[in-house]
């Protein structure tokens, strides 16, 4: 049983505040854990019951500082999760270094996308069609919430999320820049580049007035129904499935 000072302590970090103080954050559930331990993300503590330990491959276990067997009511005392057999990894929050939109390959940037569950879908599309780097407006859902880490079923490990102002970036970058904009193309009529940036704003408001005048290529999703709009998740993984199509 873990003490009342590191469960106080390990609990802490599902809030923001103690991640940015503690500079840790957490990943839960089997499938997580085993990502993160594989990924160059520095493991500094494992929580894991024996069963799961006993799975675990020998070379794993030295990617962590620290691995503490405990029970499962331990797990679910300090995760977010109801039901967690497995494991809990606290893991280091790596600096952020100097950024750029490369010029080679096609890069996604979120506008406001407040909704950490929609943050970790887009993450996991990301993922799935090789999209390597994600950039954020700082007032996008923060990527160490435990609700955005267990979305992205651990694509995290290998999608780069990257915080910035995101009208100084893009002037920078000399890109095409997508925007999904209401008043844009038709995806399906468009001729779409491999490389530059798809912009998605939050579902609310769309791309910001700040960014809408550096879009160089608006785009739009024609809609056969009633739906007044699209989750912005589904939309970019619609949106991605043209580009790589």
């Amino acid at each position: 049983m873990l003490s009342k000072r590191l469960s106080k302590y390990f609990k802490s970090l599902q809030l923001k505040k103690y991640r940015l103080q503690e500079r840790k954050f957490l990943v839960e559930g089997a499938k997580g854990v085993l990502e993160v331990l594989k990924s160059d993300f520095q493991v500094a503590t494992l929580l894991a019951t024996p069963d799961f330990l006993s799975t675990l491959d020998p070379s794993l276990r030295t990617t962590t500082n620290e691995i503490i067997e405990c029970k499962v009511a331990d797990l679910e005392a300090v995760g977010t999760f109801k039901s967690n057999n497995a494991a809990i990894a606290i893991v280091s929050i790596p600096e952020q270094a100097s950024i750029s939109i490369p010029s080679n390959e096609l890069s996604l940037a979120l506008d406001d996308v407040k909704d950490p569950g929609n943050l970790g879908t887009i993450i996991r599309i990301a993922d799935w069609y090789g999209i390597k780097h994600i950039f954020c407006s700082p007032e996008t859902a923060d990527l160490y919430n435990p609700k955005v880490i267990n979305a992205t079923m651990g694509s995290f490990t290998r999608v780069s999320v990257h915080y910035a102002n995101l009208v100084g970036l893009i002037e920078s970058s000399g890109v095409p820049v997508f925007g999904a904009l209401l008043d844009g193309e038709s995806i399906r009529e468009r001729k779409l580049a491999a490389n530059g940036l798809l912009v998605m704003g939050s579902e609310s408001q769309g791309i910001s007035a700040s960014l809408r005048p550096l879009v160089t290529d608006p785009i739009y999703i024609p809609g056969r129904g009633g739906a007044e709009s699209l989750n912005v998740a589904v939309a970019t993984a619609v949106m991605l499935d043209n580009f790589f199509r």
